[in-house]
């Protein structure tokens, strides 16, 4: 199926993908039976410290690196427990940082130099753990194997032809209670962030394959 032609058929993700490509963020939701909850996701590849102060500022602070599981057994990095007891299966590894050119590793400059270690080529060598950047492993099968923001985010990077490693960060608001809704939707607009749900990803991928 030609992506080109595709997403004339979804003009949604085509939106989201030229986000994407821009180097900008778009957010992406989950379903309302599951976390019920909107992720701010930038590109790893492209990620400066601006985007990291915004995930910083506006999200809850936990901010994770989604990578392919290929790539999260370049890095050896372990699951963060053996047994994965939490509601959702959410795929941990232990944290990391990067080894050399960051101070306490917890500002968004430290942060960026952590995720930029950690994707290069030889990124075993460059990051040590634990820190203050949290890796996610995606599901092999994407969206199609786990309707989670980790699978997603990889999924678009993916589709927008970007080196297949995300970050993201649970959207929030002031008072700390997570965004919802409307919330979501003026986020989008002081930002200008396409809004796109799992379920959409899954459609347009589900349409690739046919």
């Amino acid at each position: 199926m030609n992506q080109i032609m595709t997403t004339k058929r979804f003009p949604q993700m085509e939106k989201v993908l030229h986000s994407l490509q821009k180097g900008k963020g778009v957010i992406v939701l989950d379903a309302y039976d599951r976390e019920n909850e909107a992720d701010l996701i930038f590109s790893a590849q492209n990620l400066t410290q601006e985007q990291m102060g915004l995930l910083i500022r506006e999200c809850s602070g936990i901010v994770c690196l989604c990578l392919p599981k290929q790539k999260v057994h370049e890095l050896e990095l372990p699951m963060m427990v053996e047994k994965n007891n939490s509601a959702y299966q959410t795929p941990f590894t232990i944290s990391i940082e990067a080894k050399e050119g960051v101070t306490t590793g917890v500002s968004a400059k430290d942060r960026v130099t952590t995720i930029k270690a950690a994707i290069s080529s030889n990124g075993k060598s460059k990051i040590v753990s634990p820190g203050h950047v949290f890796p996610l492993s995606a599901n092999e099968k994407g969206v199609l194997g786990r309707e989670g923001h980790t699978e997603a985010s990889v999924d678009l990077m993916k589709l927008a032809k970007l080196e297949p490693y995300a970050v993201l960060c649970e959207l929030t608001n002031e008072d700390g209670t997570m965004a919802k809704g409307n919330q979501i939707d003026l986020f989008s607009q002081k930002y200008d962030m396409p809004i796109i749900s799992i379920c959409e990803i899954i459609e347009y991928i589900e349409y690739l394959e046919k």
